[in-house]
């Protein structure tokens, strides 16, 4: 379904694609594929993910309807509204109530605290993606949070990045989580202060820096997940 989303992504953003730096030689940009092209990708990954959902039970394949809503609307929020992060949030946070659902056909209240927790360290790191396309955004119409904070975005990713660690701190109190978990939210939140020094100046290469510095982040808090179990 991450798939998915980039084809009806780059299927919605063909035009807008061609007239940003960082996206000028993506496949519709260039011609080297059409929107029709796009489109079958979307529909044939959609009905494949989907044949894998009706293996589960009927809970989870009725959040996957909506799932698929919000792979498919995302990209089309940023000519709407400034908030189109949030609503990516949304999209890769839906997995996680679709991954309880599956396995325990249950959604406990901590997984909800994951969700919470993922949306807004989406909305974190996709508005240091923004950044990087800020002025290209603003001369060509399109909306985004890095637009809608300005000068307090910074502050504003701190914040939503202070959140996450607790939101997740507060998930992994109720799934009874040991001491490497803990110990990797400290490093974490060593790596998002490390971000905060990158964005500082809000030049465009360390704020793209910053954005797959998350990467880090999540490979840290996987493995002090990962040993609290082990």
């Amino acid at each position: 379904m991450r798939s998915a989303g980039c084809c009806v992504n780059d299927f919605a953003d063909h035009k807008i694609d061609g007239r940003v730096g960082r996206t000028l030689q993506r496949p519709l940009a260039t011609g080297a594929l059409t929107r029709k092209d796009a489109i079958l990708c979307f529909i044939t990954l959609s009905i494949l993910s989907f044949i894998l959902v009706l293996f589960t039970n009927q809970k989870t394949i009725l959040l996957s309807f909506a799932a698929v809503a919000l792979v498919a609307i995302y990209p089309f929020m940023k000519r709407f509204t400034n908030l189109p992060q949030l609503v990516l949030g949304l999209a890769f946070s839906w997995g996680i109530l679709m991954a309880f659902s599956a396995a325990t056909e249950s959604v406990p209240q901590a997984a909800y605290l994951l969700f919470v927790a993922n949306c807004l360290w989406t909305v974190a790191y996709d508005t240091q993606y923004a950044m990087v396309d800020r002025e290209f955004d603003i001369e060509i119409g399109v909306k985004s949070t890095a637009i809608l904070f300005g000068d307090a975005d910074k502050l504003i990713i701190a914040c939503l990045q202070a959140m996450f660690i607790v939101s997740i701190a507060l998930a992994g109190r109720q799934f009874e989580l040991g001491t490497p978990f803990y110990l990797s939210l400290i490093v974490a939140s060593g790596l998002l202060a490390y971000q905060q020094f990158l964005i500082r100046d809000r030049l465009p290469g360390p704020c793209f820096k910053a954005f797959l510095n998350n990467n880090w982040v999540g490979a840290v808090i996987f493995i002090g997940i990962f040993l609290s179990y082990l």
